[in-house]
């Protein structure tokens, strides 16, 4: 049967056709042209006429007020990685890209919620996709930083008009635990949280099992002065003044894959400045490993003469035979093997720092200066280790007590 028109004042169109013996009601609005000079209508159908008019009053009223989605084919996979690639690859850090770029990876590309149209994710959609990977074995934690990010894009899909909604601020994130969390950061941005440091027995025989490494003032500087590896690889020689016994820390070093939009990837190195603001620090640093730095610099300068024109003399402390940036993954099994040879048990390199620190509050240093010496943005955080690392100080010092007990 033909289908007949009916139209209201202010309604748009309406067709009407017999379906089942009832009339069937198709309303059709046009909201203006694509980029290519096309048309742009949307169709809403029931058999109820006067949900057909309101649902197309609706969207008339969206789209005159800029609320209406531009383009609602596009998926959540196809926005994450073109909102990745265009709008965030210029202002995050390049370890922190190759982060959301493992989560678009890993967990939304090609998936049941990856596939859904962006106009059509709802919270349920999200809430069984981590129930989902729950039952699969996978961490709270990665459900958490999943929902993290693409609470994040979401955010920006909702400013632009294409969502009506962020379906993540409506999910219910399973609980967890420290246990539960796992490390994914780099020795350089550590979190300070997992306090893991040697003992004094410990530290004199990794000391001794440098003492003909080529790096060996690097590990006696990571525990001399604290300083993270980032920030280590990044010295230059003016940072040092052997005059003053100090080393200032005004840059770090990042390496990671630089992923290019069509998923080529490159190994680089980047120059940056330090974690936070407080990280940059001039650190007072014992004899010894002043007087390993400057056996370092000899070192160095053999090796420089040695290599003759090959040499990139790019003033790093620390850095190849051919003067360029050490690869951070060949120091850390360097490291590691250092530690085998020692017959110690392997602790990251950043264990280092919290050495360095463990050593500090033994020795009676107030907080505020070691907070200082770390380069700590919140005394909390140097709190933090001095209550994990040093539990034994605490009972002991309480002891003072007892002639005011008596």
């Amino acid at each position: 049967m033909a289908k007949k028109r009916t139209k209201a004042n202010g309604e748009g169109t309406i067709y009407v056709e017999k379906r089942n013996n009832k009339n069937y009601y198709k309303g059709t609005i046009t909201l203006g042209y694509s980029p290519e000079g096309k048309l742009i209508r949307k169709t809403f159908c029931s058999y109820d006429k006067k949900e057909v008019v309101n649902k197309m009053a609706e969207c008339r009223t969206q789209n005159n007020a800029g609320l209406l989605p531009t383009d609602d084919k596009i998926t959540l996979q196809q926005w994450f990685y073109n909102w990745l690639f265009e709008f965030r690859v210029n202002d995050l850090k390049v370890t922190s890209f190759c982060k959301y770029e493992g989560v678009y990876r890993n967990y939304i590309k090609d998936t049941t919620i990856g596939k859904k149209k962006l106009t059509d994710l709802r919270a349920m959609d999200l809430q069984s996709y981590y129930n989902q990977l729950i039952t699969q074995g996978k961490s709270p934690n990665v459900i958490k930083t999943l929902n993290k990010h693409l609470k994040t894009s979401l955010f920006d899909a909702l400013k632009q008009g294409m969502i009506a909604r962020n379906p993540c601020c409506l999910v219910t994130l399973p609980r967890f635990s420290e246990a539960d969390v796992e490390d994914t950061n780099t020795d350089d941005s550590h979190d300070e949280g997992n306090i893991i440091f040697f003992t004094k027995d410990e530290q004199t025989q990794l000391v001794a099992a440098v003492e003909s490494h080529r790096n060996r003032a690097l590990f006696l500087l990571a525990l001399g002065g604290g300083l993270r590896l980032g920030e280590l690889l990044g010295l230059k020689w003016n940072d040092i003044s052997f005059n003053d016994g100090t080393v200032t820390v005004t840059r770090a070093i990042s390496q990671a894959n630089k992923i290019k939009k069509d998923g080529t990837r490159q190994w680089s190195t980047f120059e940056h400045a330090p974690k936070t603001k407080s990280s940059n620090r001039t650190i007072p640093l014992p004899s010894n490993v002043v007087d390993a730095l400057k056996k370092h610099q000899v070192q160095q300068y053999k090796e420089k003469l040695k290599n003759g024109e090959l040499y990139q003399d790019n003033n790093l402390v620390f850095c190849t035979e051919l003067g360029s940036y050490i690869d951070i993954r060949n120091l850390t099994r360097s490291y590691a093997r250092v530690l085998k040879r020692a017959g110690l048990e392997h602790k990251k390199f950043h264990s280092l720092r919290h050495t360095y620190a463990t050593r500090l509050f033994e020795n009676n240093i107030p907080p505020k200066k070691v907070q200082a010496l770390m380069g700590h943005n919140d005394i909390s955080t140097t709190m933090n280790i001095y209550t994990h690392v040093i539990p034994e100080k605490l009972v002991d010092d309480v002891q003072c007590l007892n002639a005011l007990l008596i």
